[in-house]
């Protein structure tokens, strides 16, 4: 807990840097300045005290879990394994030459050794085991210290199923045979498992910040629906998603896709067959259903963020009566998906347990909901896709973990009155947290129109 409140307090002590007043309402409050954003000088301390957190307080299990005696994180420089930016300190551009990393489970009760065979060291985090800059030594230095600890289970970065689990590259693989010679090789096992593990938990530390950069993203989309950047009749749905990128821009947050912006209006036809219903590049008028998509990271950890909002029509004071019972029938989308979170429940499960509550309270939901943390689409289990609402093979079928994050995303379709009966798509998409036990959210979903006056 007390590098947590350490992280939270650097944070909160950091002067605001939006200072631009922006009032909106989104979950019945009003937003205004956009929260805290760190310095780029100040972000490495930050960063390197969740690494070191996670090495400590989550590697040694999830080793122990996933049966993997030793791990080896094998690459170079313009090829670097997905996992290797989790791992080591910042900041940190690229593997320099051949980076190997080195991590040795000496039992219960004594922890995992952390090493380096590089030839540039890696401070404090890592001991060194081997330095120098002949690479023919460096790979002899890396077999006398397997061969030394011994192990039985040792695991590489190899994975049909999972691409960032799959970073070891086929020259370093057989490289890494090579040296170890034919008894040792045989040890090698996939540590796909133990990748999957690693990438999709969030430690304690993780989950004390991740609500303030989760809460940045919904900031600034409720200040880019808004009347500061909308103008009736005249500002266009991509420069509204412009907007949104060039405010990250200015934040210096970087953003792992380009934001959209779509509308929907009472004259414009969903098909069916189009989950999305919406349509870019149009001009925003009154009475408009806007829709964003926003993807952000911010010490490490990403977000992923669908709202909606309404631009209000003159004679208006409140959004139509059939847009907020559409609004309140996503937000019964979400307790229903959410409420079938089990730990051990496979993806598909999920899915299927919803897609069964949904018909049974006639809710014509699509559910396609994904996990996130390092990468905006992270890995674990996937619940539907969006052209996919049966089984999903493999990654369906991975098991729900407690303290793991998820973006619960899915769309629902409703019919408004005030349209004549024509439908109207609420996609949401809300990062939160599955702990155990239950499912919160970690800085609050929609439950109210963002509005443009």
């Amino acid at each position: 807990m007390g590098v947590a409140l350490a992280l939270m307090a650097s944070l909160l002590a950091t002067e605001l840097q939006a200072q631009d007043d922006a009032p909106a309402f989104a979950q019945g409050r009003v937003i205004g300045q956009v929260p805290a954003v760190l310095p780029q000088r100040e972000r490495p301390p930050v960063i390197n005290r969740l690494v070191e957190d996670r090495l400590d307080t989550l590697l040694p299990k999830l080793m122990r879990e996933t049966g993997i005696d030793m791990w080896l994180v094998i690459n170079r420089e313009y090829a670097e394994d997905p996992v290797y930016f989790t791992l080591v300190p910042h900041p940190v551009h690229a593997a320099r030459r051949t980076t190997m990393l080195v991590f040795h489970d000496r039992g219960e009760g004594q922890g995992v050794e952390r090493l380096t065979v590089n030839r540039y060291p890696f401070g404090s985090m890592y001991e060194s085991a081997w330095s120098g800059g002949n690479l023919d030594e460096q790979w002899q230095g890396l077999a006398e210290l397997i061969a030394d600890r011994d192990p039985a289970r040792i695991g590489i970065n190899v994975s049909e199923t999972w691409p960032v689990a799959d970073g070891l590259t086929s020259s370093l693989h057989q490289r890494l045979r090579s040296e170890l010679g034919p008894e040792l090789g045989e040890r090698l096992v996939s540590a796909e498992n133990l990748v999957v593990r690693w990438m999709e938990s969030r430690s304690e530390a993780e989950l004390q910040v991740y609500p303030h950069i989760v809460s940045i993203a919904r900031a600034v989309i409720a200040e880019a629906f808004s009347e500061q950047v909308i103008t009736p009749g005249a500002t266009t749905t991509d420069e509204v998603a412009w907007y949104i990128a060039e405010r990250f821009a200015a934040l210096e947050l970087p953003i792992w896709f380009m934001p959209y912006v779509n509308i929907q209006r009472a004259e414009f036809e969903c098909g069916d067959n189009d989950p999305f219903c919406g349509r870019s590049n149009e001009v925003i008028l009154p009475g408009d259903v806007l829709h964003t998509d926003v993807g952000v990271c911010y010490l490490l950890l990403c977000t992923d963020t669908q709202e909606m909002g309404y631009v209000l029509r003159p004679d208006e004071t409140e959004v139509p009566a059939g847009l907020r019972r559409a609004l309140a029938a996503g937000n019964r989308w979400q307790d229903l998906l959410t409420a079938n979170f089990a730990s051990g429940r496979t993806g598909n499960e999920i899915l299927a347990a919803t897609r069964d509550d949904c018909e049974r309270e006639d809710l014509r939901c699509l559910t396609y909901t994904h996990p996130i943390g390092f990468n905006g689409h992270g890995v674990g289990p996937t619940i539907g896709m969006w052209d996919n609402q049966g089984p999903t093979p493999v990654r369906g079928d991975w098991k729900l973990s407690a303290h793991t994050a998820h973006s619960i995303e899915g769309s629902v379709r409703s019919p408004v009155d005030e349209w004549n009966g024509q439908d109207v798509a609420i996609k949401l998409e809300q990062d939160a947290v599955f702990d155990g036990e239950g499912v919160w959210y970690l800085a609050g979903r929609q439950t109210e129109w963002l509005v443009v006056r």
